[in-house]
């Protein structure tokens, strides 16, 4: 008889995205940074970072001023961060990075922006989750 070792199911942990300005937990696990601009207020050492993704994953700088934070264009907004996303190689490494990652611990997406739901962060987790599916 021959015994055949399965290999165990790939346990893929949580991707979240957070306010940096909201307290650090040992939950987050890998942090990063997805904004182009440092942070108000924020130190090197209160942001405890695991990495700055500064042009990488961050809406281009026009982009970021015509958005302006304003709900009403979010959709819109949406679509254009996509398709800068699609056209990056820098960010599909970033995806397969981040997935990676993801095998061994939490990853936590930081943000800036006062609004929870209207922001690059919530953009990006939600491109990366669509880049992994469609694997």
């Amino acid at each position: 008889m021959t015994l055949v070792k399965k290999e165990a199911p790939m346990v893929m942990h949580e991707l979240k995205i957070k306010r940096i300005y909201e307290a650090q937990s040992p939950d987050d696990g890998f942090r990063v940074l997805v904004d182009r601009l440092w942070p108000r207020g924020i130190s090197k050492e209160r942001a405890d970072l695991d990495e700055w993704e500064r042009a990488e994953v961050s809406p281009s700088t026009d982009l970021r001023k015509w958005f302006g934070h304003d709900p009403h264009k979010f959709e819109q907004f949406e679509q254009r961060f996509d398709e800068e996303l699609d056209g990056s190689e820098a960010a599909h490494q970033f995806a397969a990075d981040i997935h990676k990652e993801l095998q061994s611990r939490n990853v936590t997406l930081l943000y800036g922006a006062k609004d929870t739901e209207h922001n690059n962060a919530v953009v990006l987790k939600s491109w990366l989750e669509q880049q992994w599916n469609n694997q």
